[in-house]
């Protein structure tokens, strides 16, 4: 009896992480490197800690390297929030996890990319796997 329950259970588990989380989009437009967003913009310095407030964000520690991958454009009174992953050795664990987090927390440290598009953002932006 105990066998089916533990089945269930973990079956209900895999369901439900493999769902998508949606939550409410940051701005209508990102730049970024390329139409993809696959190239690497710039190189930034965390100036001090972040807690990300859900799983759109990245936690980020004070002097932690981050690429930043694109740059939300800020609508009128909102905030200024940029996308990347950490990098580093230290942070191995954290490596290819991309997420938001303002970009008044990281100093621009050295550019990649000069040349950038401006594409709109999609649902698929704000949703958490």
């Amino acid at each position: 009896m105990l066998r089916p329950l533990v089945i269930l259970l973990c079956l209900g588990t895999l369901r439900h992480t493999s769902e998508a989380v949606e939550a409410e989009k940051l701005a209508d437009k990102k730049t970024c490197g390329d139409e993809e967003c696959s190239y690497v913009l710039s190189m930034a310095t965390v100036l001090d800690d972040f807690i990300g407030p859900d799983c759109r964000f990245i936690n980020l520690k004070k002097e932690q390297k981050v690429y930043v991958y694109s740059k939300l454009v800020p609508e009128e009174g909102g905030g200024v929030f940029w996308s990347g992953s950490v990098y580093g050795d230290r942070y191995v664990d954290q490596m290819g996890i991309i997420g938001y987090f303002p970009a008044t927390l990281v100093k621009e440290t050295q550019r990649f990319r000069e040349e950038t598009v401006e594409i709109p953002t999609t649902n698929a932006d704000f949703s958490c796997a």
